[in-house]
Parts: C-alpha cells; sequence; structure tokens
C-alpha cells in the first residue's frame, strides 16, 4: 500500500516562506507523477503544483507561478513545495498526491490516486 506523510506547514506572516515535504512509502517512487493540491475552508480542492513521472516538466497554479516551486528527490522518495512570499489567501490544508506515470498538467483530484493526511498552512496579513 502506498503511505504519503506530509510535513512542514505552519503559522506564517505574509510574505515568508516555508516548504513542504511529503514522503512516499510502497510502490515505485520514479514512477509516479506527484502532485500538491490544497483546501481552504468552504472551497474545493484545488491543484498547486504537478511534476511528471519522468521529472522532466512541472506545472503550476496561476495563482503560485513565481512564487512556489515544485521539486523531487527520488533517492528519499521525496516531493518538496517551496512556497516564497506567502500571503494570506495560500491559507488552507496543503495535500500531496501521487498517479503511476502521471503528468505534470494532470491537475484534476479525482485522478490521483493516493493521498497524504495533509499539512496545514496559516498565513497571517
Amino acid at each position: 500500500q502506498v503511505q504519503l506523510v506530509e510535513s512542514g506547514g505552519g503559522l506564517v506572516q505574509a510574505g515568508d516562506s516555508l516548504r513542504l515535504s511529503c514522503v512516499v512509502s510502497g510502490g515505485t517512487f520514479n514512477t509516479y507523477g506527484m502532485g500538491w493540491f490544497r483546501q481552504a475552508p468552504g472551497k474545493e480542492r484545488e491543484f498547486v503544483a504537478g511534476f511528471s513521472w519522468t521529472g522532466s516538466s512541472t506545472n503550476y497554479a496561476d495563482s503560485v507561478k513565481g512564487r512556489f516551486t515544485i521539486s523531487r528527490v527520488n533517492a528519499k522518495n521525496t516531493v518538496h513545495l517551496q512556497m516564497n512570499n506567502l500571503q494570506p489567501g495560500d491559507t488552507a490544508v496543503y495535500y500531496c498526491a501521487t498517479r503511476p506515470f502521471g503528468l505534470a498538467t494532470t491537475t484534476a483530484a479525482g485522478l490521483y490516486n493516493f493521498w497524504g493526511q495533509g499539512t496545514q498552512v496559516t498565513v497571517s496579513s
């Protein structure tokens, strides 16, 4: 069974940075497309960033382009989300997810097979 564990969330002020991490156990990590999603209270879960299974391409939501960076370390079965210049609108629970042979452009949450439990990010103004 594939398990994902996120970490790195917290309470920060506007303009600060955070780095989220997601460690994947089970399965074959280097065959997984990886995605980061977030869900704010009362809103649907939305795509934030994706990394193709080949490791050759990334994709970002328009709202985070230029501020967030997704990266993966296959040797450590880990994907990171570096978040800079955080704003109150970034406040949400952040989730990582996997999809076998997934593409960076896979943005629909329903297409991802396994999910972590989420980590809370709160940005105060």
